[in-house]
């Protein structure tokens, strides 16, 4: 791992994209700290679609809130999101793919094919569906969003598992399980404390790439109005609310700074994903 971390620092758009992620946590999580305003305030309508001051950095929107606030709150739900279902994703994805590549026979059959199941269905299709469901139920915002995390990290763990079976079904040759078998240990301990503990470079790269996909299936979503719903703000549902050519045209503010700040959130992400994968293996480096 040593040796990975002094790779990773060779690599200066790797290092560039961790530094930029880091700041946009600290803009989401601990910016709001230090904002003069509330999310608690009131609407104020006198103070309604007000262009970028002094007073207001990055303006306000219909009713009155300040724009500004209302990224780096809405960061935080998104980026909460994308780490949510990529825990999601890491959890299913390596247990089942670990269990599939050490058993094999009709355990790994039954497990594949569930996963070929899941990756012949788009995706996004299956998410607005259960979204437009969920619309239908009125469920309540506070809940929907963490069956939004639950179903887009679902949705993408048949890719991880694939990788960790390939590399259990390499692993359970090598001596050190040899080893074990000749001790008698369980089953669960081979696979959960000799064979996964080797696959974790596999799962740092496609989880920390999954972050970067869950916060843009989260901002689609609530871009359509089938994910994060208002009052909790999200990037996606900010970009929802100018809806109209008057607001498009006339009044960027509300929609280009929650853009840009997905855009550099997911690019900063993909970026240190290519680091540490080229780190974590060198025979991937062209």
């Amino acid at each position: 791992m040593r040796l990975a971390l002094r790779e990773m620092r060779k690599n200066k758009f790797a290092m560039a994209g961790l530094i930029v992620l880091v700041l946009m946590f600290l803009f989401c999580f601990i910016g709001p700290m230090f904002s003069p305003y509330s999310m608690d305030d009131a609407m104020n309508i006198r103070n309604a679609n007000k262009a970028p001051s002094a007073d207001h950095w990055m303006g306000t929107d219909k009713v009155g809130r300040d724009v500004l606030l209302r990224v780096m709150v809405a960061g935080q739900t998104s980026l909460m999101v994308g780490i949510v279902a990529m825990l999601v994703t890491v959890a299913i994805g390596s247990t089942l793919g670990a269990i599939s590549g050490y058993y094999r026979g009709w355990v790994d059959t039954i497990i594949m094919r569930l996963a070929d199941i899941i990756m012949s269905i788009p995706s996004l299709p299956v998410l607005i569906i259960l979204g437009a469901a969920l619309s239908e139920l009125k469920m309540d915002p506070a809940n929907r969003i963490y069956l939004v995390m639950f179903l887009i990290g679902f949705l993408s763990w048949p890719s991880l598992a694939r990788l960790v079976r390939g590399q259990i079904l390499m692993l359970r040759e090598q001596e050190f399980m040899q080893a074990a078998e000749v001790l008698g240990l369980r089953d669960r301990r081979k696979i959960f404390r000799h064979l996964l503990p080797n696959t974790v470079p596999i799962i740092i790269v496609v989880g920390t790439l999954a972050v970067a996909g869950g916060i843009l299936m989260e901002s689609v979503l609530s871009f359509l109005g089938l994910g994060v719903v208002p009052p909790t703000p999200s990037w996606g549902n900010m970009i929802s609310a100018a809806n109209s050519m008057i607001e498009f045209q006339k009044r960027p503010w509300l929609w280009i700074p929650p853009g840009v700040c997905i855009f550099i959130t997911v690019v900063s992400i993909n970026i240190m994903g290519d680091g540490l994968r080229d780190a974590l293996d060198p025979k991937s480096k062209r």
